[in-house]
């Protein structure tokens, strides 16, 4: 098999981090990786912010529903779709009055190049984690970053066309010992599809979480005192919840910002 994919196969979250730092020769590699990402266009619509400031980091872990291993982390990278430098350049430059010469009026980023630039920024954003556990360097995503738009935003400074696509932390896990049974997925014949798309039934659903939702009865964790489904489960957990209720605030705020300007 080759490495690439045994990378890919055994790469877990970690949330606990020893103290140890990442040499500055792996942050070079970790970089130069994460740079190789695919990008629209070789345009790279994307910023990566190294939060080192233990404040900030505190202040990061707080609004991301208080998640202190942020804080502990020995690097945290704060990715963002950015199309402001090529909107900067095109106007620095001469770009924009060389169209204007000819009749092609100035269009302002829309939803298209935020989908681009949040594409890019994710992108990069895997790259970095599948080089980060080739190098024995354990990471997280932090789905979290998406709440509290406006604080983030005046936290970091962010111009317009900018926005958070995702948070990452990483260091080198804190404990050798294996990690718990790792996170079960669905087959594959629930994900892939041909041609087009198949809305499942009930049965297919069953089947598709029948593995997951096992082992959480095995955990007692499903509600109804482990008498409810995975379903049940996730509709109460997350989808009814307060933090996604402020996950969509604040993501409709991010997109309603990039579009008024």
């Amino acid at each position: 098999m080759d490495n690439v994919i045994e990378v890919l196969l055994r790469r877990r979250s970690h949330r606990a981090f020893s103290e140890r730092q990442i040499p500055a020769e792996d942050l070079t590699l970790l970089k130069q990786a994460t740079l190789r990402a695919p990008t629209a266009g070789n345009m790279m619509f994307y910023s990566v912010i190294e939060v080192t400031d233990k404040d900030l980091k505190e202040q990061l872990a707080v609004l991301c529903d208080n998640q202190p291993m942020i804080a502990k982390a020995p690097l945290v990278w704060l990715f963002l779709s950015d199309v402001r430098k090529w909107v900067d350049y095109y106007h620095m430059s001469g770009s924009v009055a060389k169209g204007l010469a000819q009749g092609i009026s100035w269009r302002a980023p829309g939803a298209g190049d935020l989908l681009l630039a949040m594409s890019d920024a994710l992108i990069a954003a895997q790259n970095a984690v599948v080089a980060a556990e080739s190098l024995g360097i354990g990471s997280c995503y932090i789905g979290d970053i998406l709440e509290n738009h406006e604080r983030i935003v005046q936290l970091f400074n962010l111009p317009p066309y900018t926005a958070v696509a995702t948070l990452v932390i990483f260091g080198y896990p804190k404990s050798q010992e294996p990690l718990a049974k790792e996170s079960l997925r669905c087959p594959s014949q629930a994900i892939f599809m041909e041609n087009q798309y198949h809305v499942a039934r009930l049965e297919e659903l069953q089947q598709a979480y029948a593995a997951q939702e096992e082992r959480l009865r095995e955990q007692r964790r499903l509600p109804f005192d482990n008498t409810g489904t995975i379903a049940d489960f996730y509709y109460f957990r997350k989808h009814e919840s307060e933090f996604m209720e402020e996950m969509n605030r604040s993501a409709q705020a991010l997109i309603d910002s990039w579009l008024a300007q």
